[in-house]
């Protein structure tokens, strides 16, 4: 291999062997830009002018690993020329580069040494679909759930003024979708006043997962390459140094902002305009299937059909389907999700009673208080979050809801191990954080009937607040619009009779647990318990079990300390009841990524760890 410079422009040659007429030649062949980095310092020898063909580059590479091994695709093709400039400008990882979310980190990954092993994204013992800070030195915060960076990167900022370092750049990577919510605004709000070197890179394009919504998106609408709004700019208005909007796909006008205002003090915003799924006329037209499109044609950019086998619906299908349908009947129904209309499916309500159903941003308090406000009206509000994100508006659920005892029904989608988007995003928590709250129903239908019937029972009226957890994915049954049956709070169900050993379940679960006693072959032995709520209990069930069995197992996908099993412990305590107990789901860990099944595998909730602990007691 030899280095050779032609035309201006950096050629890296390889050996190729060709075989023409029987004769074999050695002929050189131009080797990609892309292939000679493997970290920024490698990134920085390349001249200017080639930088745009880097950026092709970068996007085929993109491109040609998500089509088959799946993952984000759009947010990272939308910023190829920023994340080429932001390391080709600044000294990372010296100067710190924090990406909120991190769906658009994939060019980031693949400049800072991790190209080699991009195929392994997202995969169990594989790279992080997010930034991840025990990855590498390059990642300078762990993300995830939206609209972090700017106060991380002003953490990091005030930490170097303390330190009396003058030199050091801090640089936050934020999307129009995400600055728009309350923590956003709360670091923008402090870094105004702060005098730190903070630099905000604003991503405007318009869309988050879904496009972005509110006054601010408005504002920023107006604020386009060709018109610049009368009214006084907002970041100016918050002491930001304002520039912009520029063409974030304009390299050469990039780096120019990007070295003036490295040299510039103080806290400043430069506002780019992108567009998400850029260099993919697919992931340019439908943006929202293109966010993470799965397995798709790398040439052609069609997603790859997926065989009619009459498959069961997603739960998030039967979510919005159902209560469409109840909201026909029901003018009082009222939709409510942060910034999730297409992953919810609470755009099928949304289509038709836009009135009605709303999508207020990526503002889980808002969302959460928003809700109580329309209760204490009289309306039957259906707040849907994925479980993950309620965390973030906890203190909204207890002071603004339970306390006051306002009948909003949360719907708790993507709850329990959801698989390759990791530790950042599985749903574990809620059965344990919930269960430590007053007057809230807790409940975790096993199928879609189930589902189906339990929102039906709870736009009927209740008369406390309910949180309805279920998971990512599909069910198991095809045959589920079914007319409504009233479900009784509180009433768990028997699955299966045994004479040895109970075995409780709640929520979709149950499928692994009756995998397993199908597998051991010992039908008369085990009995299988769908508890169905976790607030209220079904003691008068659990007396029965109690009294009936020596051995009681209990299995949940979620976090063991305070959860399902918890809870049956100490009814046991509770009632001086002497038997074997034995808990199953998420030990005292962050789970990683992988497959679900791989993943549960792992925790020990599969149906073959279940099974090995039910024979363990035979």
């Amino acid at each position: 291999m030899r280095e050779q410079n032609l035309n201006s422009k950096i050629q890296i040659q390889n050996w190729k062997l060709s075989k023409k007429s029987g004769i074999a030649y050695l002929c050189l062949v131009p080797k990609k830009l892309l292939d000679t980095i493997q970290f920024p310092t490698d990134l920085r020898k390349i001249p200017e002018g080639q930088l745009p063909d880097l950026a092709q580059e970068l996007r085929d590479f993109i491109i040609t690993i998500v089509a088959t091994k799946e993952g984000h695709l759009g947010a990272s093709l939308g910023v190829v020329e920023l994340t080429i400039a932001l390391h080709y400008v600044f000294d990372t990882p010296n100067d710190l580069l924090v990406w909120d979310v991190g769906h658009q980190a994939y060019g980031h990954k693949i400049l800072t040494g991790r190209k080699e092993v991009f195929h392994t994204n997202r995969q169990l013992n594989g790279l992080s679909g997010f930034p991840k800070r025990s990855e590498s030195i390059y990642d300078t915060f762990g993300v995830g759930h939206s609209s972090t960076a700017i106060s991380a990167a002003l953490g990091m900022a005030m930490a170097a003024q303390l330190d009396n370092n003058k030199t050091r750049q801090h640089i936050a990577v934020v999307g129009d979708a995400s600055i728009a919510s309350g923590m956003a605004f709360e670091a923008l709000n402090h870094a105004g006043v702060s005098k730190t070197n903070l630099l905000i890179v604003l991503n405007d394009n318009a869309i988050g997962i879904d496009p972005s919504v509110g006054a601010l998106k408005e504002y920023l609408t107006h604020t386009t390459l060709e018109h610049f709004p009368e009214k006084g700019n907002l970041f100016e208005a918050l002491n930001f140094n304002y520039t912009g909007p520029i063409d974030g796909h304009d390299l050469p006008k990039l780096l120019l902002e990007l070295r003036r205002l490295k040299q510039k003090g103080g806290p400043k915003l430069l506002h780019i305009v992108t567009k998400k799924g850029k260099g993919l006329r697919q992931a340019e037209e439908n943006q929202v299937q293109y966010h993470a499109p799965g397995k798709f044609d790398a040439n052609t950019g069609e997603i790859l059909p997926k065989p009619d086998l009459n498959l069961p619906p997603k739960f998030q299908d039967v979510f919005g389907l159902t209560l469409l349908e109840l909201a026909e009947k029901n003018p009082n129904i009222i939709g409510i999700t942060p910034a999730m209309p297409t992953g919810s499916s609470l755009k099928f309500m949304m289509e038709k009673f836009p009135e009605r159903a709303f999508d207020v941003g990526i503002a889980e308090q808002h969302a959460v208080t928003l809700s109580a406000g329309l209760a204490t009206q009289g309306k039957v509000v259906f707040c849907n979050i994925y479980s993950t994100f309620l965390q973030r508006g906890y203190d909204q659920l207890i002071h603004d809801v339970c306390l006051q005892d306002l009948p909003v029904i949360f719907c708790l989608d993507r709850a329990g191990i959801v698989g390759e988007d990791g530790a950042t995003h599985h749903g574990i928590f809620d059965l344990a954080y919930l269960r430590a709250i007053p007057n809230l129903y807790i409940a975790a239908p096993r199928n879609e009937i189930a589902l189906r019937n339990l929102l039906f029972t709870a736009q009927l009226g209740l008369d406390h607040p309910i949180a309805i957890r279920y998971p990512r994915g599909r069910g198991t049954i095809t045959d589920w619009q079914l007319p409504f049956d009233k479900v009784s709070i509180g009433k768990g169900t028997l699955l299966k009779n045994g004479e040895t050993i109970a075995v409780l379940s709640i929520g979709f679960i149950a499928k692994n647990v009756t995998e397993a006693i199908d597998g051991l072959g010992i039908p008369a032995k085990v009995a299988h318990y769908d508890l169905k709520f976790l607030k209220p209990l079904d003691k008068e069930l659990l007396h029965s079990v109690f009294q009936n069995f020596e051995t009681i197992i209990t299995v949940e996908d979620g976090v063991l300390n305070g959860g399902f099993g918890s809870a049956i412990a100490e009814f046991s305590a509770q009632h001086r009841y002497q038997k074997n107990l034995h808990a199953l789901g998420v030990p005292d860990v962050f789970p990683e990524h992988g497959s679900i099944s791989e993943l549960q595998e792992l925790i020990g909730i599969s149906p073959n760890k279940i099974a090995q602990v039910i024979e363990s007691y035979l």
